[in-house]
């Protein structure tokens, strides 16, 4: 039986406040497993984003990040900056295939192409 991804998890310092934050940028539902500690943000038929406080952020640059796809790339890229996203840079490999990165409230990368 393959595996299948069932979570993507950040480490942070606030799991609480970055769940609630996620659950609002895409639309997905808080689970505080154990709040404080460790919450999730579920969304039918996505893999969970799960958020644990660990007691120091991860320095440097991530070495995974999400990819999110819209429709609509520079309305979701100030919806997500006007919610608390620091654009962090723009890239490309030509036209077709452009991406903004961003950054959550706590750090993290992710890009919207």
């Amino acid at each position: 039986m393959p595996l299948r991804t069932e979570m993507v998890t950040f480490d942070c310092v606030d799991p609480d406040r970055l769940a609630d934050w996620w659950a609002t940028a895409l639309g997905g539902d808080v689970n505080a497993v154990a709040p404080g500690e460790f919450v999730m943000v579920v969304r039918d038929g996505d893999p969970s984003l799960g958020f644990q406080r660990v007691p120091d952020p991860t320095p440097g640059k991530n070495r995974v990040h999400l990819d999110f796809h819209a429709e609509d790339r520079e309305a979701e890229v100030a919806r997500l900056v006007e919610l608390g996203a620091k654009e962090a840079g723009r890239h490309n490999f030509g036209p077709e295939f452009e991406w903004v990165v961003l950054n959550d409230p706590e750090g993290n990368a992710f890009c919207v192409a």
